[in-house]
């Protein structure tokens, strides 16, 4: 499938939130936290998301795997914004590599070489990209922003 195109996310993008994830274990609590940011309330055991931040928490966890497993820690997650679109970007400090479309099909293994995170990203969000820092490869995903997810809450 090939190389994802390089791009950086839009400039006027303001940051709302931050993780930082160094195992797999911060995988629950990112998405528990993902989905407060996004809505304000507290994901109960077992409840489901609604459609858009559903979606930004699937493909952040997604994402965030990948990083974990194949790029150098610690992985960092933003949730960016514009008046218009959530931006997600995560981030792993592994510049050796680019970032790889995975095979997909059902000659595809389950423990492969990854990828599919960006499968998921470019299916089911508006935009996906990635970009380099001088210390970072990042990818994002970009997502309809609605009334709920009106912007920064106050602390």
């Amino acid at each position: 499938m090939g190389q994802l195109s390089s791009s950086p996310p839009p400039p006027q993008a303001v940051e709302l939130r931050r993780w930082t994830l160094s195992e797999p274990a911060d995988l629950h609590a990112l998405r528990a936290s993902l989905h407060e940011e996004l809505t304000g309330d507290v994901l109960g055991e077992g409840e489901a998301l609604a459609e858009v931040p559903e979606l930004v928490a699937l493909i952040a966890t997604e994402l965030a795997t990948n990083a974990l497993r194949h790029g150098i820690p610690p992985t960092i997650v933003r949730l960016l914004a514009t008046d218009d679109h959530l931006i997600l970007d995560v981030a792993d400090h592994d510049l050796s590599s680019l970032p790889e479309f995975a095979e997909a099909g059902p000659e595809a293994e389950p423990e492969g070489d990854g990828g599919r995170g960006l499968q998921l990203a470019r299916a089911l969000s508006l935009d996906v990209g990635w970009y380099a820092t001088d210390t970072t490869k990042n990818i994002w995903a970009s997502f309809p922003r609605t009334e709920r997810l009106s912007g920064p809450r106050d602390a």
